[in-house]
């Protein structure tokens, strides 16, 4: 299962699997990860994004379709991804099952960083 820690306060996702997603503060476009816990860790699955620039240019790998741009990331197991807020830019959204809300469902919305982490069903 896969959890966010904010400060002291865990909160367990109830999923294996799940979608982050964001708007890039330059580029305003979509930028999604999807994540599943693994025996090592957290996995990046796949990654999309639907615009290039500032930083953010897909890999030669990476394959064009219906407007996006996707990938298999070759990144090893990850224990624990830290996601910065700023403020500055609409909150990350926690997709799962097609299901879409913003982190501040699930955590104090000025809690800053948040850990996201595999955990252990409750």
């Amino acid at each position: 299962m896969i959890c966010l820690l904010a400060g002291s306060k865990l909160m367990p996702l109830m999923a294996g699997a799940m979608t982050l997603a964001w708007t890039h503060s330059v580029e305003k476009v979509l930028w999604e990860e999807d994540w599943r816990q693994g025996p090592a860790g957290l996995e990046l699955v796949e990654a999309r994004v639907r615009g290039s620039g500032a930083g953010m240019e897909p890999p030669p790998e990476a394959r064009f379709k219906r407007g996006v741009w996707s990938w298999q990331p070759k990144v090893p197991p990850q224990r624990e991804v830290v996601l910065r807020r700023s403020g500055a830019t609409a909150d990350w959204r926690v997709c799962i099952a097609g299901q879409c809300h913003p982190m501040s469902d699930y955590v104090p919305a000025d809690a800053d960083p948040v850990v996201m982490k595999a955990c252990d069903a409750p």
